[in-house]
Protein backbone atom coordinates (compact mmCIF):
# COMPACT_ATOMS: atom_id res chain seq x y z
CA UNK A 1 0.00 0.00 0.00
CA UNK A 2 1.62 3.46 -0.99
CA UNK A 3 2.05 6.10 1.89
CA UNK A 4 1.29 9.92 1.73
CA UNK A 5 4.76 10.64 0.52
CA UNK A 6 4.19 8.54 -2.68
CA UNK A 7 1.48 10.98 -3.82
CA UNK A 8 4.13 13.99 -3.12
CA UNK A 9 4.51 15.60 -5.74
CA UNK A 10 2.94 17.45 -9.42
CA UNK A 11 1.58 15.24 -11.56
CA UNK A 12 0.04 16.22 -15.31
CA UNK A 13 -3.05 15.19 -16.04
CA UNK A 14 -3.07 12.59 -19.42
CA UNK A 15 -6.34 11.67 -20.30
CA UNK A 16 -9.85 12.04 -18.64
CA UNK A 17 -12.81 9.76 -19.51
CA UNK A 18 -16.03 9.54 -18.13
CA UNK A 19 -18.41 5.99 -18.12
CA UNK A 20 -21.91 6.78 -17.70
CA UNK A 21 -23.15 3.88 -14.97
CA UNK A 22 -26.45 3.16 -16.46
CA UNK A 23 -25.48 2.98 -20.06
CA UNK A 24 -21.77 2.10 -20.13
CA UNK A 25 -21.29 4.86 -22.34
CA UNK A 26 -17.52 6.17 -21.95
CA UNK A 27 -16.29 9.81 -23.44
CA UNK A 28 -13.34 12.07 -22.97
CA UNK A 29 -14.65 14.17 -19.91
CA UNK A 30 -12.75 17.46 -20.81
CA UNK A 31 -12.00 16.60 -24.59
CA UNK A 32 -9.15 14.59 -26.19
CA UNK A 33 -6.09 16.37 -24.39
CA UNK A 34 -7.25 18.08 -21.53
CA UNK A 35 -5.06 21.02 -19.48
CA UNK A 36 -4.94 20.13 -16.04
CA UNK A 37 -2.54 19.27 -13.05
CA UNK A 38 -2.89 18.02 -9.65
CA UNK A 39 -0.59 18.31 -6.78
CA UNK A 40 0.08 17.00 -3.60
CA UNK A 41 1.86 18.63 -0.90
CA UNK A 42 3.96 17.39 2.18
CA UNK A 43 1.92 19.62 4.63
CA UNK A 44 -1.49 17.66 4.33
CA UNK A 45 -2.61 20.15 1.35
CA UNK A 46 -3.61 18.79 -2.46
CA UNK A 47 -4.94 21.42 -5.44
CA UNK A 48 -6.42 20.34 -8.78
CA UNK A 49 -7.07 22.27 -12.26
CA UNK A 50 -8.29 20.97 -15.28
CA UNK A 51 -9.78 22.67 -18.39
CA UNK A 52 -11.01 21.54 -21.30
CA UNK A 53 -9.14 21.57 -24.17
CA UNK A 54 -11.68 22.22 -26.49
CA UNK A 55 -12.21 26.00 -25.13
CA UNK A 56 -13.42 28.43 -27.22
CA UNK A 57 -11.53 31.26 -27.64
CA UNK A 58 -13.26 34.84 -26.48
CA UNK A 59 -15.25 37.57 -28.06
CA UNK A 60 -13.18 40.42 -26.16
CA UNK A 61 -11.76 40.87 -23.03
CA UNK A 62 -14.83 40.11 -20.60
CA UNK A 63 -16.45 37.25 -21.43
CA UNK A 64 -20.23 37.35 -22.22
CA UNK A 65 -22.64 35.35 -19.61
CA UNK A 66 -22.60 32.27 -21.95
CA UNK A 67 -19.29 32.71 -22.49
CA UNK A 68 -19.18 32.53 -18.54
CA UNK A 69 -21.55 29.38 -18.63
CA UNK A 70 -19.04 28.21 -20.93
CA UNK A 71 -15.58 28.63 -19.31
CA UNK A 72 -17.21 27.68 -16.10
CA UNK A 73 -18.98 23.97 -17.53
CA UNK A 74 -15.46 23.29 -18.89
CA UNK A 75 -13.18 23.40 -15.94
CA UNK A 76 -12.24 21.49 -12.58
CA UNK A 77 -10.79 23.80 -9.84
CA UNK A 78 -11.11 22.79 -6.13
CA UNK A 79 -8.15 22.55 -2.91
CA UNK A 80 -8.51 20.29 0.17
CA UNK A 81 -6.50 18.52 3.01
CA UNK A 82 -5.89 14.59 1.62
CA UNK A 83 -5.27 11.22 4.22
CA UNK A 84 -4.80 7.88 2.13
CA UNK A 85 -6.23 5.37 3.39
CA UNK A 86 -5.16 2.12 1.57
CA UNK A 87 -5.36 2.48 -2.21
CA UNK A 88 -7.39 5.23 -1.35
CA UNK A 89 -6.92 9.21 -1.11
CA UNK A 90 -9.90 10.92 -0.03
CA UNK A 91 -9.74 14.60 -0.41
CA UNK A 92 -11.84 16.82 2.25
CA UNK A 93 -12.13 20.11 -0.07
CA UNK A 94 -12.25 23.41 1.46
CA UNK A 95 -12.40 25.25 -1.54
CA UNK A 96 -13.75 24.63 -4.56
CA UNK A 97 -15.42 25.52 -7.65
CA UNK A 98 -18.85 24.34 -7.52
CA UNK A 99 -19.94 23.86 -4.27
CA UNK A 100 -21.61 20.74 -5.34
CA UNK A 101 -18.01 19.10 -5.27
CA UNK A 102 -17.29 18.02 -1.00
CA UNK A 103 -17.15 18.30 1.33
CA UNK A 104 -15.55 14.69 0.17
CA UNK A 105 -14.25 12.89 -2.80
CA UNK A 106 -13.23 9.68 -2.14
CA UNK A 107 -10.54 8.42 -5.05
CA UNK A 108 -9.66 4.87 -5.36
CA UNK A 109 -5.91 5.05 -7.02
CA UNK A 110 -2.82 3.29 -8.07
CA UNK A 111 0.59 4.09 -8.50
CA UNK A 112 2.92 2.61 -11.15
CA UNK A 113 6.35 4.48 -11.58
CA UNK A 114 5.58 8.23 -12.38
CA UNK A 115 1.81 7.19 -13.45
CA UNK A 116 -0.55 8.18 -11.28
CA UNK A 117 -4.47 7.08 -12.48
CA UNK A 118 -7.63 7.84 -9.94
CA UNK A 119 -10.86 5.98 -10.89
CA UNK A 120 -13.60 3.51 -9.70
CA UNK A 121 -15.60 5.72 -7.62
CA UNK A 122 -18.63 6.78 -8.79
CA UNK A 123 -19.68 9.96 -8.23
CA UNK A 124 -22.27 12.80 -10.02
CA UNK A 125 -20.98 14.64 -12.93
CA UNK A 126 -21.58 18.34 -11.90
CA UNK A 127 -22.77 19.35 -15.45
CA UNK A 128 -25.00 16.56 -16.48
CA UNK A 129 -26.19 15.17 -12.86
CA UNK A 130 -25.49 11.53 -14.46
CA UNK A 131 -24.06 8.79 -12.41
CA UNK A 132 -20.30 8.32 -13.69
CA UNK A 133 -16.93 6.71 -12.65
CA UNK A 134 -14.28 9.18 -13.95
CA UNK A 135 -10.76 7.54 -14.80
CA UNK A 136 -7.90 10.19 -14.72
CA UNK A 137 -4.88 9.26 -15.57
CA UNK A 138 -1.69 11.66 -14.52
CA UNK A 139 2.08 11.49 -15.15
CA UNK A 140 4.51 12.85 -12.78
CA UNK A 141 6.39 16.49 -13.73
CA UNK A 142 8.03 17.12 -10.18
CA UNK A 143 9.20 15.57 -6.79
CA UNK A 144 9.50 17.95 -3.91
Amino acid sequence: MPDASALLGTWRMVSWTRTVVATGVTTDAMGANPNGYIAYHADGRMMALVVSSQRKKLGAPTPTDPEKVALFDSMLAYAATYEIKGNVVIHHVDATWNPAWGPDLVRPFTLDGDTLVISGAPGRDPVSGEDVVYRMEFRRVAQP
